[in-house]
């Protein structure tokens, strides 16, 4: 019975946009068990990505609103699903395990956990379904874009985060994790940045702290001057920016491994060289995080293997004789980027075949009901 409902769970979350698949060896299986007791996997069985008040969530799953209530905060608390509040009431709904549930984890990684997570990446990072529907993007900052028209808002960092209602920032799970196993690099933990309701669930479950605009965009500055890739969210309206390296971000080594990078990447730019600018000093080189640039044989300038370059900028930002510059790719190589997280899950849900419109109907009209008979 205990075995079963972990085997329910994982196919629950496997329906979900961001996919858990199921693997021969059953890792997927012992990460549950690590994370979830049974009981709470039971209840989370019950949840959707439609974000629900508890006295629907007690109803579907036969449980009296305050022992419903008490759960549910609880489990929110372990990073096993997502809180928010709509006025002063909370609502719940599921938490994908990716980006999601692992996130959740960053203040309460164990060897073993970390062990398992790293036999299911392969399993769980698909190039291709990635390509077609990112839930990362790659963005410069302004100031490496040559052409102030040649950005749109979503498309620039400082744009991004301007206005937003609350500001957090959290450690990285991919440098922290490489740390405790003796990996990694040493370029700055505390570097992942959230906003509005994200923020809100971090900070309540004191998973990062709160900071302000002006804190936020000092953390983008000092990403660039470490070397960090700027990765928001995959839709124009952002809950997050993740500042990542090569040497530990799954996804930048994800896409290291793979030999066209910049086919997987959503990236509205490219590098453009001009040899007669380079004085051969080398500097971009360390600076790219997919190997993308190397010294040319002869000692004069710099090699650019587009096919590895993913749009960052970095090399850009610190090349003293301007010979590398950002331009636009052509129409057909830049993906189109969803205006919203719905749309952006919809996508990535109908390109794994999980979820179709009728499917996303179904869900709504059982939500719609279960509100009505749990009045």
């Amino acid at each position: 019975m205990t075995e079963g409902v972990f085997h329910r769970l994982a196919r629950h979350l496997d329906g979900l946009p961001g996919g858990f698949p199921a693997t021969g060896s059953g890792v997927e299986l012992r990460i549950l068990r690590r994370l979830f007791t049974p009981d709470e996997a039971e209840l989370a069985l019950h949840l959707t990505l439609l974000a629900e008040p508890v006295r629907v969530v007690a109803h579907r799953a036969g449980l009296e609103p305050p022992e419903a209530a008490k759960r549910l905060y609880d489990m929110s608390r372990k990073g096993l699903i997502y809180r928010l509040h709509k006025g002063d009431e909370p609502h719940y709904m599921a938490a994908q395990y990716v980006i999601g549930i692992w996130e959740f984890h960053v203040n309460d990684l164990d060897p073993e956990l970390i062990r398992d997570m790293n036999e299911y990446l392969p399993h769980l990072m698909q190039p291709e379904t990635w390509r077609r529907a990112p839930q990362l993007r790659t963005i410069p900052v302004h100031a490496e874009v040559p052409v102030a028209r040649d950005i749109l808002p979503h498309e620039e960092a400082a744009a991004l985060v301007k206005d937003r209602r609350r500001y957090a920032v959290a450690p990285c799970i991919c440098r922290k994790e490489h740390r405790m196993v003796g990996e990694g690099c040493d370029r700055p933990l505390e570097s992942c940045l959230v906003f509005d309701r994200a923020a809100d669930y971090y900070v309540e479950n004191g998973l990062g702290r709160e900071i302000d605009e002006e804190e936020t965009l000092r953390i983008l500055r000092q990403a660039d001057q470490a070397g960090l890739v700027l990765q928001p969210s995959g839709y124009q309206k952002i809950s997050n920016i993740c500042c990542c390296c090569g040497d530990c971000c799954q996804v930048l080594l994800a896409f290291k491994r793979h030999p066209d990078p910049a086919s997987l990447v959503s990236s509205p730019f490219r590098v453009a060289y001009d040899p007669e600018l380079c004085n051969g000093c080398g500097s971009c080189v360390d600076r790219c995080q997919m190997d993308a640039i190397t010294l040319a044989g002869n000692g004069e300038g710099v090699a650019v293997e587009l096919k590895r370059c993913i749009g960052c900028g970095l090399c850009v930002t610190t090349c003293p004789e301007e010979a590398l510059t950002l331009v636009r790719k052509p129409a057909a190589d830049q993906p189109e980027v969803p205006a919203s997280q719905a749309r952006a899950y919809l996508s990535l849900a109908r390109e794994r075949g999980k979820l179709g419109v009728g499917e996303v109907t179904l869900m709504a009209l059982r939500s719609a009901k279960d509100r009505l008979l749990s009045r």
